[in-house]
């Protein structure tokens, strides 16, 4: 998945990026809201995780703006106002979730896994895909009755490209999923990780098709 995290303060907004890479996801961080504005301009974000307070503007101006320009990414409010009303209020302008500084890592990763289930309006965070059985949760496939685990990247890589089954997705697109703006990408990432996922998919219908000079394809569901 990739986000857009929108935080100020220098040392938290690392942190959280940096935890939250070592989840899989690619993560993109806007000190500003027009840093934010210029990174969406340029990629497609699962979710937003805003501050309030920011240099050159309220964050809640920002939230309302995406709504009423129909944006539906789903967004998780962060910030150090605690009150009740605060929290409702931000609620009602259209935000996901809210969870207060300082908050623990392990709340924040729980509290967008969560998000991002509801979005997919699955409960059960199993997926059943042809002969496989998909656990992104506990990062996990099943072939055959046997259990293999994913990395952070073949994981990402495979939600990708079960949600485009039979469409050709090109190098680029993939790179775009898979990494923030501040990573460096080798020319041959993308193809390195789908020799590792195509290995864990190995006795199961799918397979990942190389089309040559357009990507590759997911077929077989």
């Amino acid at each position: 998945m990739r986000f857009l995290l929108i935080e100020d303060h220098e040392d938290l907004g690392r942190s959280v990026q940096e935890r939250l890479m070592l989840e899989g996801h690619a993560v993109d961080l806007a000190q500003t809201l027009a840093q934010a504005r210029e990174f969406q301009q340029a990629a497609v974000y699962d979710l937003v995780l805003l501050d309030i307070m920011l240099p050159d503007g309220d964050g809640r101006v920002f939230l309302t703006s995406q709504r009423e320009a129909g944006n539906t990414t789903p967004v998780i409010v962060m910030t150090a106002r605690a009150a009740i009303s605060d929290r409702v209020g931000t609620l009602d302008m259209g935000a996901d979730d809210y969870i207060t500084k300082p908050f623990d890592y392990a709340e924040l990763e729980a509290r967008c896994r969560a998000i991002l289930r509801r979005r997919g309006g699955v409960a059960d965070t199993r997926h059943r895909h042809a002969d496989l059985t998909f656990d992104p949760l506990a990062g996990t496939i099943e072939v055959n009755g046997e259990t293999r685990e994913l990395r952070s990247r073949e994981l990402r890589l495979l939600e990708v490209f079960l949600g485009a089954p039979g469409r050709i997705l090109s190098k680029d697109h993939l790179c775009d999923r898979l990494f923030s703006f501040s990573e460096p990408v080798s020319d041959n990432a993308i193809e390195v990780y789908v020799g590792r996922l195509r290995k864990k998919l190995a006795g199961s219908r799918l397979r990942i098709d190389t089309m040559r000079g357009l990507g590759y394809r997911l077929s077989g569901t």
